[in-house]
């Protein structure tokens, strides 16, 4: 299979690795298509997102241009669900979920487990409270931006294996996030699979979930992989063990905005 990855991200956010450092790594681990997807403006919360766009367009805009010949470079953004981007200005865009809004108060959902616990308080850790907030408002926004990829769709249980495993031992909550799945399938976007968390430590699986993968099977939805990387060397992580466990779940074909590829062992 060709390696490529659209879910990249470097110094411009909270990545750890400059561009042109990422971009020779992937040509060192033989990838085909790179895709950068810097995290856009989020005004609620700054620590992650990008704050010189301009910077970032023009900077991956040579480099796709300087390595033409060598891999094809992608100039993507990860949209916030809460924080929409100008789509016409990139190639592709990510659109992820990473706070909740109530009570006009901005909550991040993945920033530490700290903070997840404080979006658990403010719900009195009631778990399908939670979730169907969550879901229902990246449903929604799923259904009006139509992003190109759907990111980390089940990205709340980041921190389930730290938490005694408290949303998907939780039949309510399997059933809430099976629900809102099956919605956001009728929209026609690419859900990623992602290693990110493994990558970091924090899982010991991928986004999806196991069920909501077999569901996006019966439901000839596409996937892609992605490492969601943060510095040069994770670019294709975990990806040899993620298509062995896509193809044992049945998946035959892995999607970009720009194609698709046979999925091969």
């Amino acid at each position: 299979m060709l390696l490529e990855n659209f879910h990249t991200h470097s110094t411009f956010c909270d990545g750890k690795s400059k561009p042109e450092d990422i971009v020779l790594s992937a040509i060192d681990k033989g990838f085909h298509t790179l895709g950068f997807s810097g995290h856009g403006y989020t005004p609620h919360e700054l620590t992650s997102c990008m704050t010189d766009l301009e910077g970032y367009i023009a900077e991956i805009s040579r480099l796709k241009e300087k390595y033409r010949d060598r891999i094809k470079i992608h100039l993507g953004i990860e949209e916030d669900s809460l924080s929409p981007v100008d789509r016409c200005r990139f190639d592709y865009i990510i659109g992820s979920s990473h706070c909740f809004l109530k009570d006009g108060v901005y909550y991040p959902i993945d920033l530490s487990f700290d903070h997840f616990k404080r979006c658990l308080d403010v719900f009195n850790y009631d778990i399908t409270e939670l979730a169907e907030a969550y879901y229902s408002a990246f449903c929604s926004y799923i259904k009006q931006r139509r992003p190109d990829i759907i990111g980390h769709f089940d990205l709340i249980t980041k921190y389930d294996e730290l938490d005694n495993l408290r949303l998907l031992s939780n039949d309510r909550y399997n059933m809430i996030a099976e629900k809102y799945l099956l919605e956001a399938t009728k929209y026609g976007c690419i859900f990623e699979v992602n290693t990110g968390a493994i990558s970091r430590g924090l899982r010991t699986s991928v986004y999806p979930s196991e069920n909501l993968l077999h569901l996006l099977k019966k439901h000839d939805a596409h996937i892609t992989i992605s490492s969601d990387s943060h510095h040069k060397d994770t670019l294709d992580f975990y990806f040899e063990e993620t298509r062995r466990y896509l193809y044992d779940i049945g998946f035959r074909e892995i999607y970009t905005p720009f194609g698709k590829q046979n999925l091969h062992l």
